[in-house]
C-alpha cells in the first residue's frame, strides 16, 4: 500500500540504519501487521530524532527513534512525543494517530515509536513560493489558529497534569538551555554567554501554564494537499507544560530573522507576498486567546532566539561527533552564532 511522499519531505536511503528485521518482528507481534512487502526509507530533516517511512502491504507508518551515540540529558524524548500526541487525539489539535511506543532498545537498537503516515504537504520555505497572496494569508492564519487551539486545551482534562511543572517555565528553560549549551562540544559563542547573564534578570513577573509545543513552525506541520488546513502537527519532542507566550514567540521569531539565520522572513516584502505582519499575527493570536496586548513581547522573542541558538549549538556538537540526524547538520548548527547575535542586539536595544 505505497503512498506518495509528503512533497517537501524528501525520502532518502537510510543514513542512520537500525535493525529492520527487529522492527518487522515487532510489527507482527505487537501491532498485528504481517509486514509483507516491508520497506524502510529515511526522511531528510529531523535534526534531533531520525525519522523513517515504514511501508508494508497493509499499512504505511512513520517511525521516530532516538539517535545512536552519547546523548545530552533529557534530549530526544520520543516517549514524551508519543504521550502528548496520544493525549491530544481527542482534542481539536490535529495530530497523527499513534500506534505503539517501544522503549526496549534491544528491539531495533534505540527507543522508538510508530505513528500514522499523514499524506499532505510539508512547506519548508516560509515565503510559500508559488502561492497567491490570499493563499499565503490563509496558510499563516491556519498556523495561528492551530497554535491558539493548542494553548486553549485543558491539559489536566486530557491526562497531562504531570507532563511538566506548572509555573516558572521561563526560568527553568533558561537554566536548562544554559546547561545544554555549556555541555556542548562546539566552540563557545560570546553572545550566548552574555544572554545567559541577561535573561534571568529580565523575566516577566506574570506567569501562565498551558501545553506548549516547543518547536511550532511552518515546516513542522502537514497541510492538506490542496487546502490551507493543517492535518497534523509534528515534532513534539520539546512539548511540555509551559508559558504559551513563549511558544507563540518561538513561531514569531521568523519575522525577526533572515533566511540565512534561521528560516526567517526578515527582509521580504510581506505586504506584496500577502503574509501577515508580526503585529497582525500577534493581534490574531490575542483575539483567539482572549488577550489584550502582550507585555514584554521583546523578552519572549529574545528568550526564544537564545533557546534556538542553544539547540543549534547542540546540533553542531552532535554533527562534529558524527551523531546528528541530518546530512546538513553542520551548516544548520553553525547558525547558532548568527541567531545568538541577533538576540543580544535586541536585548541591548531594550535595556
Amino acid at each position: 500500500m505505497m503512498q506518495p511522499a509528503n512533497p517537501g519531505a524528501k525520502l532518502v536511503q537510510p543514513v542512520h540504519t537500525f535493525d529492520t528485521a527487529g522492527l518487522a518482528d515487532y510489527l507482527k507481534k505487537e501491532i498485528g501487521d504481517p509486514a509483507r512487502d516491508f520497506a524502510v526509507e529515511q526522511f531528510q530533516g529531523g535534526q534531533s530524532n531520525p525519522t523513517y517511512r515504514v511501508t508494508t502491504a497493509e499499512h504505511c507508518y512513520v517511525l521516530r527513534r532516538k539517535p545512536d551515540g552519547v546523548l545530552l540529558p533529557s534530549a530526544h524524548a520520543v516517549d514524551r512525543e508519543y504521550r502528548v500526541m496520544s493525549a491530544l487525539a481527542a482534542t481539536g489539535v490535529p495530530v497523527p494517530k499513534t500506534y505503539a511506543l517501544c522503549e526496549d532498545a534491544a528491539v531495533i537498537g534505540t527507543a522508538f515509536y510508530l505513528m500514522e503516515y499523514v499524506d499532505g504537504r510539508i512547506l519548508w520555505d516560509p515565503t510559500l513560493p508559488g502561492m497567491t497572496p490570499a493563499d499565503r494569508k490563509a496558510y499563516y492564519d491556519e498556523l495561528n489558529r492551530v497554535l491558539a487551539t493548542l494553548h486553549s486545551v485543558d491539559y489536566q482534562a486530557i491526562g497531562l497534569a504531570d507532563f511538566g511543572k506548572p509555573g516558572q517555565y521561563i526560568a527553568r528553560q533558561i537554566a536548562r538551555w544554559s546547561k545544554q549549551y555549556k555541555s556542548g562540544t562546539a566552540d563557545p559563542i560570546p553572545a550566548m554567554d552574555r544572554l545567559i547573564e541577561w535573561l534571568p534578570q529580565h523575566i516577566p513577573l506574570s506567569d501562565e501554564t498551558t501545553i506548549v509545543h516547543g518547536d511550532f513552525r511552518i515546516d513542522n506541520v502537514i497541510f492538506h494537499s490542496r487546502e490551507p488546513r493543517i492535518l497534523a502537527v509534528l515534532d513534539w519532542e520539546l512539548a511540555t507544560l509551559g508559558h504559551p507566550l513563549s511558544d507563540f514567540a518561538y513561531q514569531m521569531m521568523a519575522w525577526r530573522l533572515a533566511p540565512g539565520e534561521f528560516r526567517g522572513l526578515k527582509g521580504f516584502d510581506l505586504a506584496a507576498l500577502g503574509i501577515p505582519t508580526e503585529a497582525e499575527q500577534v493581534s490574531a493570536y490575542c483575539r483567539r486567546t482572549g488577550r489584550g496586548e502582550i507585555p514584554h513581547w521583546e523578552f519572549f522573542l529574545i528568550f526564544n532566539m537564545f533557546r534556538i541558538a542553544a539547540i543549534l549549538h547542540g546540533v553542531l556538537s552532535r554533527a562534529l561527533q558524527g551523531n546528528a540526524a541530518s546530512q546538513n547538520a553542520i551548516e544548520n548548527g553553525s547558525r547558532a552564532q548568527l541567531v545568538a547575535n541577533v538576540a543580544w542586539n535586541v536585548a541591548q536595544a531594550i535595556t
